[in-house]
């Protein structure tokens, strides 16, 4: 099982959302069947990952606790932090420093949401490797809207560019982000950019400097999508509608994880359907503990 703790950054004002989130926060908006911080909270767990901080706004956190609780029920501890106001990526480093402490740990954004047949052994593989800092690699069409990573010929990375003007790869860098601890005293000091804000690339150039980063290079067969506008959450709820209907298994679905990742047990997960038998999800759920594993 892995020592590594986790990060969630949901905070942000929503502003490319709005009206959507004139009165809730982003991450819990739905994607298709369940709030947007699903995904990226399965995403971790997927790593192996059971202890969790969910770093958001004043206003929101009240409503992530009710949403999430401690974590019990999925086994695992969630502890809550308070971003007065947002100040870019890498402040999530500074206000979880203390929960990180001396052990790695895996930062996702809030929004973001992974899916692929294998995506728990690529995941759990890098969350073992806790000597590494490693970010990922997704090919993407116009790589001039993303942070991307520029690669060597051995597929050794020798810079991350912020949205560049000019073509140097299609690889662009998710919001997914696998470090020691002592990457979070390298965000305590940051200089804020042109635009006010911590940034997370300048965190990993300063690790592809130092030769202290790793890229791993998601294949063809991997989904990732940003769901922070109203056209790609829109994508990201289709996406999910059509695997879950084609398949008949959910995406992002915690508590079915927490059972196959040893969490918690099959009477557990009877008792968490049985609260909300009477939706498809808690039918979902029955039919889950009702199977031979």
């Amino acid at each position: 099982m892995s020592t590594r703790r986790g990060i969630i950054l949901a905070g942000g004002a929503g502003t490319r959302l709005w009206p959507l989130t004139a009165a809730i926060s982003k991450q819990m908006l739905p994607v298709y069947d369940k709030p947007m911080i699903y995904y990226p909270l399965s995403t971790l767990m997927l790593a192996g990952i059971r202890e969790i901080m969910i770093i958001s706004s004043p206003d929101a956190l009240p409503m992530f606790r009710r949403m999430l609780g401690d974590g019990a029920r999925w086994g695992m501890r969630l502890e809550y932090v308070e971003q007065a106001s947002p100040r870019g990526i890498a402040e999530a480093l500074i206000l979880g420093r203390d929960f990180i402490g001396d052990d790695p740990f895996t930062l996702i954004l809030g929004d973001n949401l992974f899916y692929a047949n294998d995506l728990s052994i690529v995941l759990s593989r890098i969350s073992g490797a806790v000597e590494r800092n490693t970010v990922f690699g997704y090919w993407v069409d116009r790589p001039e809207e993303f942070g991307v990573v520029k690669l060597d010929a051995d597929r050794n990375v020798v810079d991350i560019i912020e949205k560049p003007a000019e073509l140097i790869s299609n690889w662009a860098v998710p919001g997914l982000y696998f470090y020691r601890a002592d990457v979070a005293d390298r965000a305590m000091r940051l200089t804020p950019s042109a635009r006010g804000e911590l940034e997370i690339t300048d965190i990993n150039r300063q690790l592809v400097e130092a030769g202290d980063l790793d890229v791993e290079l998601f294949g063809r067969g991997t989904a990732w999508l940003d769901s922070g506008l109203p056209d790609s959450l829109l994508e990201a709820g289709e996406f999910v509608k059509v695997i879950e209907k084609r398949t008949g298994l959910k995406i992002g679905c915690p508590e079915e994880i927490a059972l196959r990742q040893g969490f918690i047990g099959i009477d557990q997960l009877r008792d968490l359907a049985a609260d909300v038998a009477k939706s498809d999800y808690g039918r979902y759920l029955l039919r889950l503990a009702e199977q031979a594993f």
